[in-house]
């Protein structure tokens, strides 16, 4: 039996144990994808603390940030040539229910998610439906390139497709961690002005160096009438990528009148919606989750012109078995995004 090695994660009390598994076999239409790195995410970090659970019971490979290399194919899987350089997409859709037919896949009724519902990319290699993975230019840094898949797919959802921002728009953005500073980018790419709003000093100096116009501590003052006497009114746009009731109502008390709230982070607990205040001021919240398949290579293309930047969201590589040390990170709020790389520097990766 052909074995890899993975980071399995198999339960909130037994934790992660790096450890040797079989090598997953690509299924009809299914390739295998030799993992040049993973993203550690803070959906990660919920199934690790207990705060979610995975639709498959642990034991589980997590991870759904992957970048890699296609190395086999399943019968029936063309279009992707061994050898590609592929992102593999977090969010699988079926392609046939009334959501995606309608061109809204990524609320599937029938998705499966990478690291959830199928083991993910805390592993050397993993597989994923040909249909799916989406090829990367040679010109992209192949292990950089697996934010992509996630922190940077899921803001430029939630900014051009679900906030709608336009150009000249003011954006508060509350959480400059690596979807908040994925959505920083695409609000200023969209020509808004951008308000970051973070506890981090830290990220909030990162915010600055890529172009945020205003940075706010909530230590520091009070958040909401600081945005409205800046704004002469409130943000249009307010983007709540924490996930916390304090966090989202902070974002939501941004927004002017006919404003709108767009909530891109996960919480389980629930918040108070001042109801009159919706309705006199018509104020709208939408939320937003992953991204679309067609948008894939709309992003691939921004980052490949430079428009879009990589760098600045990585901010720790680890190995497999590192990965503890990254989720502490990740607990601190210290840095972005961490990439676990699986395999060793001699890797067969090109």
């Amino acid at each position: 039996m052909t074995t890899m090695q993975a980071a399995v994660f198999h339960g909130v009390g037994p934790g992660v144990v790096v450890e040797e598994v079989p090598r997953p076999a690509p299924g009809p239409g299914e390739v295998l994808v030799e993992v040049a790195a993973c993203g550690l995410c803070g959906t990660d970090l919920h199934y690790l603390l207990g705060e979610a659970a995975t639709a498959k019971p642990p034991p589980i490979i997590l991870g759904h940030e992957v970048s890699g290399i296609v190395r086999e194919l399943g019968a029936g899987a063309t279009g992707v040539p061994v050898g590609t350089r592929v992102l593999v997409p977090p969010v699988l859709p079926c392609g046939s229910c009334r959501l995606c037919r309608s061109g809204r896949e990524n609320i599937c009724s029938r998705l499966r998610m990478v690291g959830n519902h199928t083991d993910g990319g805390f592993a050397e290699f993993l597989v994923a439906p040909v249909r799916d993975v989406v090829p990367l230019p040679a010109e992209l840094p192949l292990a950089e390139s697996s934010v992509i898949a996630d922190a940077l797919s899921t803001p430029f959802h939630a900014v051009v497709n679900r906030a709608r921002v336009q150009p000249g728009e003011w954006v508060a953005i509350v959480g400059c961690g690596g979807l908040g500073t994925g959505a920083l980018q695409f609000a200023k790419l969209a020509g808004a002005h951008v308000i970051a709003i973070d506890l981090n000093p830290e990220r909030l100096e990162r915010a600055r160096s890529l172009g945020a116009a205003v940075t706010l501590n909530p230590q520091e003052t009070d958040v909401p009438k600081e945005v409205r006497k800046i704004t002469n009114g409130g943000a249009d746009v307010a983007m709540e990528v924490v996930g916390s009731p304090a966090t989202f109502t902070t974002a939501l008390a941004t927004v002017r009148r006919g404003g709108r709230l767009c909530v891109v982070g996960y919480s389980d607990q629930a918040a108070p919606l001042p109801l009159g205040r919706l309705m006199f001021f018509e104020e709208e919240i939408v939320g937003s989750l992953g991204c679309r398949p067609t948008d894939y290579s709309v992003i691939v293309e921004l980052v490949r012109q430079g428009r879009v930047r990589l760098e600045p969201m990585v901010t720790g590589r680890v190995g497999l078995d590192e990965l503890g040390k990254a989720v502490e990170s990740l607990r601190a709020g210290r840095g972005l995004r961490t990439l676990v790389v699986p395999r060793a520097a001699g890797s067969v990766l090109g």
